[in-house]
């Protein structure tokens, strides 16, 4: 088993003048509750994950730490608009200790962010008190098996009736699928042609005719499935904001959530430099410290400043957001750098861990598995980079 990193209970970076003393007694609550309740890795089984992340969220709704991720006091959030900040200083805590413990978290918000910006006062009252509880598991349905990174390519379609709605079509790489009380669905309502034409829903996992059609396994394990809608009723009251306006609430909800996943990455790249330098300190080869080499030196120093450059980003992103500026931009900036840096900061501390590092187990080995889908998901580092040039190159 590989040295532990002792838990840092200082943070240099939370005296930047991003933060306040909110933030930074909410980091040090977490870190003291994070220690006490989270533990890395465990049984990777499907049964177990299942089982586990649902814990999780239990856990994480008595701790008061899903209040966070909840717009509106009435209906059991900390705040009536969701702090950017806050979210970040959380999912990169959580990331730090725990992936499934982040995945957890970031999911209860992702899936009712929806809820929480557009959904009528009946509809929050419903639903957002018990996912800020942890009695009720929250998921996020927008992908298809062709409409991922293209969400304009939507098949799903949700037709009109008397009473409502029919959903017919199929989601995939859903988080939660399997395990939700209830799925935020997008689905082609037809007012208009490619994103003007989609509609948002909530969907209760137990409506007739949604089924699990396969359960996906991935290199880091978290619940994942592919739903399937055959002929699913949803009443006139479960759709979310107006008809035709589901892209701009899909998109909305990603806005918030963005710069939470840039502040994940930052996390699990912290966790990974920790480890390397407890491994360096105390790894003894050819008659000294792993420490000892110029070797180890140049690598930790290029960890550390790519770290450091990506917190600025997300931070930075994080604060214009709250206050209340438009971040398409710096969240795209913050996703793609912290993402990508992590990743190289992840592969560096596997390969000063030797033979260790890709040993199960060991928790760089777990965090170069944690690190790889944020790459991919919530927008592909593609997609941002398209996003961050468009944005520049676009005439005012």
């Amino acid at each position: 088993m590989s040295h532990h990193a002792a838990a840092p209970t200082h943070w240099p970076e939370l005296d930047w003048p991003f933060f306040d003393e909110t933030h930074r007694s909410l980091k040090q609550g977490l870190n003291a509750w994070s220690r006490a309740h989270l533990k890395h890795g465990g049984d990777e089984s499907r049964p177990a994950i299942d089982a586990e992340c649902k814990a999780l969220v239990k856990s994480l709704g008595a701790g008061g730490w899903l209040r966070h991720a909840i717009g509106g006091q009435a209906w059991g959030g900390e705040r009536d608009v969701i702090d950017t900040r806050s979210i970040c200083v959380l999912r990169e805590e959580l990331a730090y200790h725990h992936g499934l413990a982040d995945f957890a978290f970031a999911m209860q918000g992702l899936g009712t962010g929806a809820i929480s910006l557009k959904g009528t006062p009946e509809q929050q009252q419903r639903y957002l008190p018990r996912v800020a509880r942890g009695d009720a598991i929250a998921a996020f349905a927008l992908s298809e098996p062709d409409a991922g990174s293209d969400v304009a390519a939507m098949q799903c379609r949700a037709t009109a009736t008397p009473g409502g709605y029919v959903l017919n079509g199929q989601k995939t790489w859903i988080s939660n699928g399997g395990i939700a009380d209830f799925y935020v669905v997008f689905a082609r309502t037809g007012e208009a042609p490619g994103a003007r034409g989609i509609s948002a829903f909530i969907v209760d996992a137990d409506s007739p005719g949604l089924v699990i059609a396969e359960r996906i396994d991935v290199v880091a394990p978290h619940p994942l499935a592919t739903l399937q809608f055959n002929q699913v009723q949803v009443s006139h009251t479960q759709r979310i904001g107006a008809a035709g306006e589901g892209f701009k609430v899909a998109m909305a909800t990603l806005d918030v959530f963005r710069t939470s996943v840039a502040a994940a990455s930052l996390g699990f790249a912290r966790r990974a430099l920790d480890e390397s330098v407890a491994w360096a300190r105390s790894r003894q080869m050819f008659g000294q410290s792993l420490a000892d080499f110029q070797i180890t030196q140049t690598k930790i120093a290029d960890m550390a400043t790519m770290l450091d450059a990506a917190t600025l980003l997300t931070y930075r992103a994080a604060w214009l957001r709250d206050q209340g500026q438009r971040i398409t931009r710096e969240a795209a900036m913050a996703k793609m750098t912290a993402t990508e840096n992590a990743q190289k900061i992840i592969d560096m501390a596997v390969q000063l861990h030797g033979g260790m590092g890709v040993r199960k187990g060991c928790i760089v080995e777990s965090l170069y598995r944690e690190i790889r889908a944020l790459r991919i998901y919530e927008g592909a580092t593609e997609v941002q980079q398209l996003i961050i040039g468009r944005d520049l190159l676009r005439q005012d």
